[in-house]
Formats: C-alpha cells, structure tokens, sequence
C-alpha cells in the first residue's frame, strides 16, 4: 500500500468513527424515570452476617458425679416444669445409707431427749436436797453430791445433743450426695435433647474439656435475637431503639423488635470485619410462639425517621450527590449535583437541588446516558 493509501484509509476510519459517534449521540437515550415524592425515610443499620435466634433461658445440665442412668423420666421434646426429675442415676447405696443415718439420728435425738430428763430430774434433786439442808435435816455433803450429780447430768445432755447435732448433719450430707445424682428442672421448659439412655454411663466433663450435656433445656416462653453489627455503624446504635426483623423460616414477615442490649468488647474473630452484638428483643408476644431457637434472621436497626420528606430511590444517585433529571421540555437528560439527608438502601432524602414531582432516571446503568443527551421515556415505564 502506498503512503497516500494509508493516509486515506486513516482518515476514513476517523470519519466513520466520527459518523458512527454522532448517530448514536444524535437518538434518544431510552430510559425509566420516577417522580420525586413526599414519604418517609429512615437511617437504619443493619448486620453483616446472619444473626441467631436464642432462648432467654437454656441449660445444658449434666449430673455433677459420674454413674449409671437408672431413671429418664423425659423424652426429647416433651413440656416439663421447674423442679421436675429430668433423670436420675443409680444411686441405692446412698438411699441405703441415707435410711442408715435418718436411723442413727432418731436414735441419738431419743438419747439425748432421755439425758435431759434426768438432767432435769437430778436439778429437782438438788433443789430438794438444798431445802432440807436449810432445814437442818442433811448434810452439807449429802447437797454438794446431789448438786455435783445434776452438773453431770447436765453435761450428759449436752453432749447427748451435740451428738444427736451430729447425726443430723450426716443425715443432710447423705441427701446432698444423693442430689447429685438426680437432674431436676431449674425452669419451665421443652426438653430439647437427650445424651443417654437407661443402663448407659455417664461421667462429668473434666475441667476445660466441653463434653454434651446429658440434658439440654430451652425456656421456649422467651426468645431474643442476636445479631453481629459492624463496628463503624454500631456507635449509633442504643438500648431501646426500635428495629424490624427477619428471618429466613417466615420469607417476607417482619417482626417488630427492641434493642435491649449492646456488646461491652469487639468481636474481632474474621480480621477484616470486626463487629459488636447487639441483641433485639420481640415486642410482640405472640411473635415468638412460632419460633425456634438457632433460626437464622436480620435486623435493621431504626436509628432516625424523617416524616413527610422529599425521597427518591437510593437507586438514582450517582457520583454519591447528583441525579440524572428528565427535562421533559427538550427530551434530554441534565445532571443535577443534590443536597442529600437521611438515606437508606429503598430511598434518600432530599434537601434540596430538585423538586416535588420533578423527574429522575431510574436506569442509570444504561448505555449513552449522560449529561445533556436526547432521551425519551421508555413506553412500559411507569412513573
């Protein structure tokens, strides 16, 4: 090819790019718009990975020494109430030495009721013996002896007591013992699962080593959720706040929540996203009835509600403070730089730099759009 070849087909190609950029330029942008309204708009946190349903009152119970499961009075699922036996080890030897004892003591109790009677009895004596002395009918020996008697018929009862003292608080170790080896209910409850059966043997988890409980008991009356919330949103947030909640198992219903507490500490586990939990309560309560502990759901936590406000779509902003407006007078498209105010992830508030019923691009993703360009309103929009 020739130089001067080379310079016309340079030139061609500029032309036709030319050509082809001013065609494009020159058709309307098609495009779907909203109008700007009057609404509510709220700021809202939310959490950043799947918050947990949790029962108020769980207890992973486990007896305290090992043994022999020789009741199980439950099963998996059943309603129990507080101080119901829940499952009991064997335990014969300690009854058998409990009666052994509760015998021991009522022996040494009728003891010591027999020593001070005739501790009282040798009092009487020496009382007597002091009247006949002032009388001139004893002697002064005869009084010293009765008096010395009732001394250590008084001291017979004391320490008849003292034993019969000691036999009690045998009886009472004997009972705890024996209460070591029965789980019995510390609240209301549903039993919601069972590690063991009858005849199997059981040990207590040794100190640092977490073992399963042989009984896991859920307070199914109360339910709270807790959710992580990232650590640069969490400083908004405070106790008694309202929130809305979600959870997977009830798809689009939403359940009125309160914040009840925040975290003290950061969890910082995953380095890269350190979050605070912040628990929410239900405010219903016959929201909870349908609910099961370990259900996955979402917060979003209500920090601020602006009421009767000018809102558009968080979807129309671009460049984080400008809207493309449709000027319907020339069919184009303007860009406009807007003061925004509170915003959420469905609309942002505006404060100024449009107006009520004024139009803005909803499809600002689509190809040519730009400032100053035709446009024209896509025929299946609805404004």
């Amino acid at each position: 090819m020739t130089r001067r070849g080379a310079v016309f087909l340079i030139v061609a190609l500029v032309a036709a790019a030319a050509w082809y950029g001013w065609s494009i330029r020159s058709q309307p942008v098609l495009v779907t718009v909203t109008s700007v309204e009057r609404g509510t708009v709220e700021k809202t946190v939310a959490n950043t990975r799947a918050g947990t349903v949790k029962a108020c009152r769980r207890a992973k119970l486990s007896p305290s020494v090992g043994g022999q499961i020789a009741h199980l009075p439950v099963a998996e699922g059943e309603h129990v109430e507080r101080d119901q036996l829940l499952l009991e080890l064997w335990n014969k030897d300690l009854n058998a030495q409990l009666a052994l004892n509760q015998q021991e003591a009522a022996s040494a109790a009728a003891t010591a009721r027999a020593r001070c009677i005739e501790a009282q009895q040798a009092q009487s004596e020496a009382r007597r013996q002091r009247t006949l002395r002032e009388r001139k009918l004893v002697s002064e020996e005869q009084v010293d002896q009765a008096v010395s008697t009732a001394r250590a018929a008084d001291a017979a009862c004391e320490a008849a007591q003292a034993t019969a003292a000691v036999s009690r608080a045998r009886v009472g170790v004997t009972e705890a013992t024996l209460e070591k080896t029965r789980l019995v209910a510390p609240f209301d409850g549903v039993v919601a699962e069972i590690n063991g059966e009858l005849s199997e043997y059981v040990t207590p988890s040794p100190i640092g080593i977490a073992t399963p409980p042989a009984v896991d008991l859920i307070d199914n009356s109360c339910f709270y959720l807790i959710a992580p919330i990232d650590e640069i949103d969490v400083a908004e947030v405070a106790v008694g706040q309202p929130a809305r909640v979600t959870l997977d198992a009830f798809r689009d219903r939403r359940f009125e929540g309160r914040v009840r507490r925040v975290s003290d500490y950061v969890l910082d586990v995953e380095k890269q996203a350190r979050t605070v939990d912040v628990e929410v309560e239900f405010v219903n309560p016959g929201d909870i009835v349908q609910l099961l502990a370990g259900y996955s759901a979402d917060v979003e936590i209500i920090l601020a509600v602006r009421r009767d406000t000018l809102r558009i779509p968080t979807e129309t902003v671009v460049e984080g403070d400008r809207v493309y407006a449709f000027d319907e007078a020339t069919a184009t498209v303007v860009m406009r730089e807007i003061e925004i105010g509170t915003s959420n992830w469905d609309h942002t508030e505006v404060l100024g730099g449009i107006n009520e019923g004024d139009l803005v691009v909803t499809s600002v993703e689509r190809e040519g759009l730009a400032d100053g360009v035709p446009a024209s309103i896509a025929p299946d929009d609805t404004q």
